[in-house]
């Protein structure tokens, strides 16, 4: 039995819509066209809107005329959704699911008597609200929220099963009633998500009316329980496949997202608020919409009656609310239980198959996050699998190296904390003394440091839509297996035995230069970083490298360094250095003339600035509006030219990487990120070569995509030897001068762009090529970064002088 076939019998009566008109093979054949060869994995961030629906919609906005109307269907639809009466409740539209949370958080009738309770389990976005309760004297905390699990699997909160866990109790204003003194005319309010979009985890509804009635028993006679409370629920993830029944749950606020439900429109969400708490809200503002009549010279104003007219202020986007019906109409006519079922199937699936994988020891690979059991059930977790993983060692993979690697196979995907700093703490284990020990290391939301002290920073995070596939579950999992349960490469346990290993001694090392195998087959300069550089027969050298080698840089009007992973045009722009003039000469496509400037300029404007680029202070000269002018034209936004200045000259700092080897840390650099020089092998690309023919002949796909050694932009070229003979290099003599090797270059996806016919185009490959056979500790290295050697006694002068056909002795480790 294959894959699949096992798969179906056990989901098959809860996967692919069986008593829908379409099946879910039809829906991805003619409604996501566009998914071919993509594996979107990211429905909790974004789902994806059907083709027939947004050709609905334009059928729609072309043939009736919307003026600015009140669309009293379209909020029925809304609060038919989840079963809300229209004698209960009201639909306001907002610009979203965080614009709802501020209305509420603005207008809530705080006072120093109230208190904003939230569990731990919640998105940044309301979160926000503690700052309203705080700033009007309230007491805020977090709870977790402990609920038995019954014989079915599922979770409930009843009374005799939930346990609440008080985090401790936040207060800014000094004059907080004493302990025992009587709330109970106070009004506090009790936030919590549907799903937590962090780990699935589907809260019970019966916390609604728990809270609502019964808020003294649950917090064990708490001063903080008393009062009137409200509860609100974040319904922006959990809404698409489970709504709430406000009929059996009466919150007070329910706030949603429709690019979460539909995919589109985006900028639009609502808030779905129960009238007796609509009256309690406390509104300051007023605009055109909310006024029955104002008077412009005294202190008159009358408010609308109307809920929704109190609170959409200004024009609503009216267009984009009446494309919701469109998406509405997917969804009854699929219904929301089948759609979750269906990703139920495909959740409960990827979670059994990522805690079977196992290493060639034995250890596991996957820790999943959030406690749902697996047994078949769609009411205790959504659509949400989050995970990080392990290598055979116990040491964790970093999320954003497989987000990155995930890219290069065509899966999109979500990692991170997703803006829910309570869920990511407490399911990675971070406590506050961690949180802010990785604040002070440098970490925030959304950069690449994901593993610090041996704890990650995040998590990887797959979610399903109602469009997924058992072939999309099934294509991560081939990822996973191929990525990362392996054992390590010969290349790998090479590379990770050398940088523990004690470096060679320099002094002396061209004593001990074997006879060369290898010679220099070309020179390339790169005057200005991230444009096309220019080849040489022989080039002088300087004490930064080549000589004039990424002496120049392009940064936009806000001082952001351009690049071509940012502007792929940069790579259009060819240069060129005339010696003999004393000339650098620029050209591009963009460009009607060709653009000359003085090495020695009297184009500079006066006085120097400073700038840092990879945490390091640059002064730098600038250049006047012309010169500007043309590489803005060039590059197709507002730029300006910057010069490194001769006489200042940064020092790299960075040391100790996460390999144990060392990158340039007393050589002169100009703007190069981490090296003086950069070396290719030939022999090393023609091996990378047979691999994609090789790869490209097994898939059937076409020609194989032949890879040039300038696609690395490597400053040396050299020919002769074995392929990746350069990895174990220590030092190395190219003609009369010296070098030490610095550790293999980290490569990016810049060597995935290509020329073509005038134009950039992108590939994945050929770095996911690399990623399956050169990647070490989450670097994908190929080629070597090169230093003068600082030791050696034949020290570089300004006479020195590299050529072509020079060549190349090596001491290996």
């Amino acid at each position: 039995m294959d894959g699949q076939e096992e798969f179906l019998k056990e989901f098959g009566d809860f996967y692919g819509y069986p008593n829908a008109p379409k099946s879910i093979d039809e829906i991805r054949s003619t409604e996501f066209k566009r998914l071919e060869d993509t594996v979107y994995l990211d429905h909790a961030g974004a789902t994806l809107y059907s083709e027939l629906q947004m050709e609905a919609i334009f059928k729609d906005l072309t043939t009736t005329v919307y003026g600015n109307p009140r669309i009293l269907l379209t909020q029925k639809l809304v609060l038919d959704y989840c079963n809300a009466s229209q004698k209960d409740y009201k639909c306001i539209f907002t610009s979203g699911a965080t614009a709802a949370l501020k209305l509420i958080g603005e207008n809530f009738p705080w006072s120093c008597k109230s208190t904003f309770m939230y569990t731990m389990e919640n998105h940044n976005s309301v979160l926000g609200l503690r700052e309203y309760a705080l700033n009007q004297g309230a007491a805020a905390f977090a709870v977790d929220i402990n609920e038995a699990v019954d014989q079915d699997g599922a979770s409930r909160s009843s009374l005799t099963s939930c346990k609440v866990l008080q985090h401790p109790v936040q207060i800014r204003n000094e004059a907080k009633i004493l302990e025992g003194e009587l709330t109970g005319d106070a009004y506090n309010l009790f936030a919590f998500p549907s799903e937590c979009n962090f780990s699935g985890m589907r809260f019970s509804l019966d916390l609604v009316n728990n809270v609502k009635q019964n808020a003294e028993k649950i917090l064990e006679g708490s001063p903080y329980s008393k009062g009137h409370w409200m509860v609100l629920i974040d319904a922006a993830k959990g809404f698409a496949t489970q709504p709430p029944d406000l009929s059996l749950y009466p919150a007070d606020f329910v706030v949603i997202s429709f690019y979460k439900l539909f995919g589109y429109p985006t900028g639009l969400g609502a808030l779905i608020i129960r009238n007796g708490a609509a009256k309690l809200l406390k509104k300051t503002y007023f605009s055109g919409g909310t006024v029955a009549a104002s008077i412009a010279d005294i202190d008159f104003v009358r408010r609308r009656e109307g809920v929704e007219e109190q609170f959409e202020d200004g024009t609503i986007s009216f267009l984009s609310i009446a494309s919701i019906r469109h998406g509405f109409k997917i969804f009854n006519t699929l219904t929301t239980s089948a759609m979750c079922w269906h990703t139920m199937s495909l959740t409960k699936f990827l979670k059994r198959k990522l805690l079977a994988l196992r290493h060639e020891n034995g250890e596991s690979v996957c820790t999943l996050y959030g406690n749902c059991p697996l047994k078949v059930s769609r009411h205790d977790c959504g659509s949400i699998v989050s995970f990080n993983l392990k290598r055979p060692d116990g040491s964790w993979f970093g999320h954003r190296e497989v987000e990155k690697l995930a890219s290069l196979y065509g899966i999109q995907l979500r990692t991170g904390c997703f803006c829910n700093p309570g869920a990511c703490a407490k399911y990675l284990g971070l406590s506050h003394s961690d949180l802010l020990s990785n604040l002070e290391a440098g970490h925030v939301c959304w950069d690449d440091n994901d593993v610090i002290n041996g704890k990650p920073t995040g998590a990887v995070r797959v979610s399903f839509g109602y469009m997924s596939t058992y072939e999309d579950a099934k294509k991560f999992i081939d990822f996973i297996r191929s990525s990362f349960i392996s054992m390590p490469s010969e290349f790998e346990k090479r590379y990770l035995l050398r940088s523990k290993s004690i470096p060679c001694p320099t002094e002396g090392f061209e004593d001990r230069l074997p006879s060369s195998a290898c010679h220099l087959k070309s020179i390339t300069i790169y005057p200005i970083k991230s444009c096309a550089g220019f080849s040489v027969n022989s080039w002088p050298l300087s004490n930064t490298g080549l000589q004039y080698d990424r002496e120049w840089l392009l940064k936009s009007l806000t001082g952001e360094i351009l690049t071509q992973k940012k502007v792929p045009e940069m790579f259009l722009i060819k240069t060129f250095i005339n010696l003999n003039q004393q000339i650098l000469s620029v050209e591009s496509p963009y460009c009607k003339s060709k653009l000359q400037i003085k090495l020695d300029s009297d184009s500079y404007l006066p006085g120097k600035e400073e700038f840092y680029l990879q945490n390091q202070r640059y002064e730098v000269q600038c250049y006047e509006n012309e010169i500007n002018q043309w590489f803005s034209d060039a590059v197709g936004q507002p730029c300006t030219l910057v010069r490194c200045c001769q006489s200042e000259y940064c020092f790299s700092l960075n040391k100790n990487r996460s390999m144990g080897m060392c990158r340039d840390v007393n050589s002169k650099v100009n703007f190069a990120n981490e090296a003086q020089f950069l070396l290719i092998s030939e022999e090393s690309v023609s091996d990378l070569n047979n691999r994609l023919c090789s790869k490209t002949q097994k898939l059937s796909c076409g020609a194989p995509p032949n890879v040039n050694p300038m696609r690395f932009r490597p400053n040396l070229v050299i020919s002769g030897g074995e392929p990746y003979a350069e990895d174990g290099w220590r030092n190395l003599r190219i003609g009369n001068t010296y070098f030490s090797s610095l550790g293999g270059c980290n490569r990016c996806q810049m060597i995935n762009f290509y020329q073509q016919t005038g134009q950039v185009k992108k590939t994945n490959e050929p770095l996911a090529t690399l990623a399956s056979y050169r990647r070490v500790k989450g670097k994908i290295l190929f080629g070597i970064l090169l230093r003068y050697d600082p030791g050696n006694k034949a020290r570089l002068d300004t006479n020195s002088w590299l050529k072509v056909g020079d060549e190349v002795h090596s001491n290996s480790e």
